[in-house]
């Protein structure tokens, strides 16, 4: 039985499997109550027994596609509404294999809508009940192919590029009302969005990918810790701070009356 006072409920998009599940397991543990969005109902349930039964806590199960207009407003009034939602994990994303000439555009438009139209409007409602309430987290999971995008596809890469770069301005804009933002960013995880992109985890070098429990755990390490950047895999923490300093340096040079000496 849970052993904690609850912490609230954490509501969580891409629950029924991988890096969503094992967020709904590891902050089950710490006496959140659950909201477990996802598209698999029957997956769903059989994770809310397992973790009622296991920790205690109450889980509450919420069928949503993501990529449907009316599902996706569903939860954001949710997240507008229930008072006892202090956490937000927008995990719910989708990969496509591929060139962006190659792309099929239907596919191309379900990633945008996942990845990049439903994380803003949920982070959105969020962010204006965390404000209103003085506390609450959103968690965003970005990727770290939003600083290598050439080690990946286009559109993939720039939708993760999309959510880093989101958190760190929700981060500047409702820290100061209370609210903790946090981006992640895994390199390769063990997780089903290989199979389901067409891509085959178990061709790449094993060094590089990382199994789920590692990162979730890593992951939640560094929202302890207080990191708006959390990068997993990344040995010294000096080498983000190295990349955040040098384009810090750039900021006073990036609009200026005046056009560069050399394109002239």
């Amino acid at each position: 039985m849970n052993q904690h006072p609850s912490k609230g409920t954490a509501l969580i998009t891409g629950a029924s499997s991988g890096i969503g599940a094992t967020y709904a397991q590891r902050l089950a543990k710490r006496g959140y109550d659950l909201l477990l969005v996802a598209r698999d109902q029957q997956r769903l349930e059989a994770l809310a027994e397992t973790l009622n039964k296991e920790t205690g806590v109450k889980v509450e199960v919420l069928k949503a596609d993501l990529t449907n207009r009316t599902d996706l407003q569903v939860v954001e009034q949710r997240l507008r509404s229930d008072a006892a939602i202090s956490l937000l994990v927008n995990n719910a994303g989708v990969a496509i294999n591929g060139t962006l000439v190659e792309g099929d555009a239907a596919k191309v438009d379900t990633l945008i809508q996942l990845n990049i139209v439903a994380l803003t409007h949920l982070s959105a409602a969020a962010a204006a009940s965390f404000s209103a309430a003085g506390r609450g987290s959103i968690i965003n999971l970005a990727s770290v192919v939003a600083l290598i995008p050439e080690m990946f596809n286009a559109v993939y890469s720039a939708s993760k590029a999309y959510v880093l770069s989101l958190t760190q301005t929700l981060h500047a804009e409702v820290a100061k009302q209370g609210v903790q933002v946090q981006a992640v960013l895994p390199g390769i995880t063990r997780t089903e969005i290989w199979e389901r992109s067409g891509m085959d985890a178990a061709a790449l070098p094993p060094e590089m990918v990382m199994d789920v429990e590692e990162m979730v755990d890593a992951a939640l390490a560094g929202f302890d810790q207080g990191e708006l950047v959390t990068i997993p895999s990344l040995p010294d923490v000096e080498d983000w701070q190295g990349l955040v300093t040098a384009r810090t340096k750039l900021g006073p040079n990036l609009s200026r009356n005046q056009a560069a000496a050399r394109y002239k």
